[in-house]
């Protein structure tokens, strides 16, 4: 699912994220990057498990958002996603506040 705030684009994908499932998450993501200065927020509140296709999936669009003077944020991240992301070091590169309410007051 797929809604705009403000001109920030709020992507919600629910369940897995993998290499079955990713294609959805980057039609939206690439669908959401067609706006000058793309804004997008990924809510991850409903997302279960992402593997590393998955975890590309959000870095490519993160640089290909970053390099259209845009941004991408994660909001919502619940503790076993929040953990594998810390991992692997994706909270090093993409920006993911505890709330959905923060990244779209930036």
């Amino acid at each position: 699912m797929t809604t705009a705030t403000d001109g920030i684009h709020v992507i919600s994908p629910a369940g897995e994220i993998d290499h079955h499932t990713g294609d959805a998450l980057r039609h939206a993501l690439d669908n959401a990057s067609e706006t000058p200065r793309p804004r997008v927020v990924v809510a991850m509140r409903h997302v279960t498990f992402i593997d590393s296709s998955g975890i590309n999936i959000l870095i490519a669009a993160h640089n290909a958002l970053s390099e259209a003077s845009g941004w991408l944020r994660l909001a919502a991240i619940g503790d076993p996603i929040s953990r594998t992301l810390s991992l692997v070091g994706v909270d090093a590169v993409i920006d993911y506040p505890e709330t959905l309410r923060h990244p779209l007051a930036s």
